[in-house]
């Protein structure tokens, strides 16, 4: 059974700097592609950030562009969101995703596992 369980959020003022994790079990981590995604309160759910089965490829939206990075670690089964000159924009409860597919990761279709979320309030 495939579990991914986020970590890390929190209050932060803006301009502060917070680092999400996010811990999988149950699948053969390595294989998977994984997606940091947000729903801002009020709005849809909306794509952070990608990162390919490798590692070697990430991607993400606009909006986070040169603030935030994701990365990985294949060893440990973990996945980060490094989040840094947050802004109030960015609060929004964000989930990790995880999916077989290696591309198309900018849209939720293809993830077919979720975790439940952390909550990230960024205060002005």
């Amino acid at each position: 059974q495939v579990q991914l369980v986020e970590s890390g959020g929190g209050l932060v003022q803006v301009g502060g700097s917070l680092r999400l994790s996010c811990a999988a079990s149950g699948l053969k981590f390595g294989n998977y592609a994984m997606g940091w995604f947000r729903r801002p309160p009020g709005k849809k759910r909306e794509f952070v950030a990608g990162i390919r089965w490798s590692g070697g490829s990430t991607s993400y939206s606009d909006s986070v562009k040169g603030r935030f990075t994701v990365s990985r670690d294949n060893a440990k089964n973990m996945v980060y969101l490094q989040m840094n000159s947050l802004k109030p924009e960015d609060t929004a409860v964000y989930y990790c995703a995880a999916t077989l597919t290696n591309s198309g990761l900018n849209s939720p279709t293809p993830y077919n596992n979720w975790g439940q979320g952390t909550q990230v309030t960024v205060s002005s």
